[in-house]
């Protein structure tokens, strides 16, 4: 089997259509709405449409994107996001897992993130998670995003989804492919703050530690971060990356994407990951490169 190429980018924070800004009430999308005007320069189009262009160019077999494409939950937000889903790439080739920002709050969003149906993964029901095979990786899509009250970003996976979870990385261990975990908060203690922390992780690594997984990828946190949690055979890697559409030179880590290249071979799958980031301009430009210990 050739080697599988797996893009991995997270919280796009995409410019929301101006319809987006009106309207709500007193609500968290209003106090949302009020921080992005404060926050906005930390996310650039032009640096985002660098990314995107650079992850084509490439050419990887897949994609994943771990969240918060959207600001407010908005059905105008869903819409637009679509549209950008679309420049990266054929549906059955792009796998999204919603963040805290696509689950801002329940009213006027789209019910269980319907715009974005063909991307979340390949069965024809809503029930996450959402499992989606290629060559050797099965792409794991949990959902974390839910709404929360003002001043927080938790997460939530809930009991259904955990043992759900269970089931489908007994089976596909069982099969021998490689399993990817995708959502959008991270799991690793200490990572994030509580309010913004996945509130069932400690569930989660329970599972993980009795069923396996390869790699766990999310996003959230807006760093370049590779942490490791307990798992059967060992400890099982998790990566998040840095917004994809941080300009470089803020105090925030400057956008960054990850190239992951999953090789079968005789003695288990080697795994190899090229980071690469924007530098002033904005350019794209390898920042890093490692291989990922069995």
């Amino acid at each position: 089997m050739s080697t599988f190429r797996l893009a991995h980018l997270s919280d796009p924070h995409l410019a929301p259509p101006e319809s987006a800004m009106r309207g709500g009430g007193l609500s968290k999308r209003v106090l949302s709405r009020f921080a992005w005007r404060r926050k906005r320069h930390r996310h650039d189009p032009a640096v985002l449409d660098a990314i995107a262009e650079d992850l084509r160019a490439a050419g990887p077999d897949h994609v994943a994107v771990t969240g918060d494409l959207t600001n407010f939950a908005t059905a105008e937000e869903f819409a637009a996001a679509a549209v950008w889903l679309e420049s990266l790439g054929h549906p059955s080739a792009v796998t999204v897992s919603p963040g805290n920002h696509d689950a801002l709050v329940a009213r006027g969003a789209p019910d269980r993130f319907a715009p974005w149906r063909p991307w979340l993964g390949d069965e024809a029901d809503d029930d996450f998670p959402r499992v989606r095979v290629r060559g050797p990786v099965a792409i794991v899509n949990a959902c974390s995003a839910v709404p929360t009250a003002p001043h927080l970003a938790t997460g939530q996976l809930g009991g259904a989804q955990l043992d759900r979870l269970a089931d489908v990385l007994t089976e596909t261990g069982a099969k021998g492919l490689f399993r990817v975990l995708l959502l959008h908060h991270p799991i690793a203690p200490g990572v994030v703050s509580k309010r913004k922390s996945l509130d069932d992780a400690p569930a989660l690594r329970e599972i993980l530690a009795r069923h396996g997984a390869e790699l766990v990828l999310h996003g959230h946190a807006h760093e370049a971060l590779l942490n490791r949690v307990a798992g059967p055979a060992g400890p099982i890697p998790t990566m998040g990356v840095p917004s994809a559409s941080t300009p470089a030179g803020h105090h925030d880590p400057a956008a960054r994407w990850n190239l992951i290249e999953i090789a079968p071979g005789a003695a288990g799958f080697q795994v190899r990951i090229e980071a690469r980031g924007v530098v002033p301009g904005p350019a794209v430009q390898p920042v890093g490169a490692y291989v990922l210990a069995a």
